[in-house]
């Protein structure tokens, strides 16, 4: 079980001993007292990442273009170079928004060379074939400003999905030099191990790592026994939605949309907020920093992947790595009563 390998898991992380990126203004250096985030793989067919990445939904186009570039550019010094950006068109995030515009623009002004930032996109499946994968890509990497992703991640479905087919055409993307590793988001257990299995049957490149909704809150799917399995078979897991659209980190009720809902079980989770800052206020912490220190605890966690439009929420945020190095799993201990899905999302299902 999922809960034993957290139990004995060995947290440590290998190590980044100078930050990657590089900008006009030469290497980047360290500021006193700083220190490059560590890094995890990706799975068996990924790259090595750090354990921190910075999403783009609702961010980038809530900032002034000064400030994107400034947190862009500490993120790097950091030694956080991926950034999963899309550009939300489709289905539930057909939105028209310009985030991903933005982003494009704060990197290219921010002087970044492309081979010092890894991009994961995403390619979705609410029209597809229709909307094959070779024309989405050109859109969203025209919008960002760059020739090729680093990363991709399938979005989830509804209903039933060729996957065999959704494999192929994903390979055909990696064999044209359009990115190199993929992903999925929320797939369920099954849905994946079908698309593992194509793949090795037909030489083609597997999903390496699993995109899930993952929380103190939300651990149903992420740790149950169906996806225990794939982690165990090479699979990574990339954390996301972890502060649940900010109710986790303290803004109960957004006024931005936040993201779905599955199981209707976000008002149980505004209930449960006082106890997740009760027990960070223990650990001398923020709710928003122990939620993303809890997800580093899952031993096949990659990358856990929030949102921040200031900067002081980025600064904020990156003290998590603290909470981990300090007190290991021993932090799962004080947040019991913050799950809420617990018997009540199946963990073979999607987490849509």
């Amino acid at each position: 079980m999922i809960t034993d390998a957290i139990n004995n898991a060995d947290l440590r992380f290998h190590a980044a001993s100078t930050p990657r990126p590089n900008h006009p203004g030469g290497p980047v250096t360290l500021s006193p007292g700083s220190s490059p985030v560590p890094r995890r793989r990706l799975g068996a067919h990924g790259p090595d990442v750090p354990v921190l990445g910075l999403g783009s939904w609702n961010t980038w186009d809530r900032m002034r273009p000064a400030d994107a570039v400034a947190l862009i550019l500490d993120a790097l010094e950091h030694g956080v170079e991926l950034f999963d950006v899309a550009h939300y068109d489709m289905g539930p995030h057909a939105e028209n928004a310009r985030t991903d515009l933005m982003f494009g623009e704060a990197i290219r002004e921010a002087g970044v060379a492309r081979e010092d930032w890894l991009l994961c996109g995403k390619l979705w499946l609410w029209e597809y074939p229709r909307k094959g994968f070779a024309e989405q890509l050109d859109v969203a990497l025209d919008r960002i400003g760059t020739h090729r992703a680093d990363l991709v991640v399938v979005g989830d479905f509804f209903g039933e999905l060729p996957i065999p087919a959704v494999v192929t055409d994903v390979a055909e993307q990696i064999a044209a030099g359009r990115f190199g590793a993929w992903g999925v988001n929320n797939w369920s257990a099954r849905d994946v191990w079908t698309a593992r299995r194509f793949a090795a049957a037909e030489g083609l490149t597997p999903p390496t790592f699993a995109q899930l909704k993952y929380s103190p809150a939300r651990r149903a799917v992420a740790e149950g026994a169906p996806f225990a399995e794939l982690f165990a078979d090479g699979m990574a897991l990339q954390a996301s939605d972890v502060l649940e659209g900010g109710i986790l980190a303290g803004n109960l009720h957004p006024q931005r949309k936040i993201g779905a809902d599955p199981g209707n079980l976000r008002e149980r989770i505004r209930e449960v907020y006082p106890k997740l800052a009760d027990a960070a206020a223990g650990f001398d912490a923020t709710p928003a920093q122990l939620a993303i220190a809890f997800c580093l605890t899952h031993p096949a966690v990659a990358t856990v992947l929030f949102g921040a439009s200031r900067m002081s929420q980025w600064h904020d945020n990156l003290k998590a790595l603290d909470l981990v190095t300090k007190h290991g799993t021993t932090l799962r201990e004080s947040l019991t009563d913050v799950w809420v899905d617990a018997n009540v999302t199946d963990p073979a299902a999607s987490a849509t």
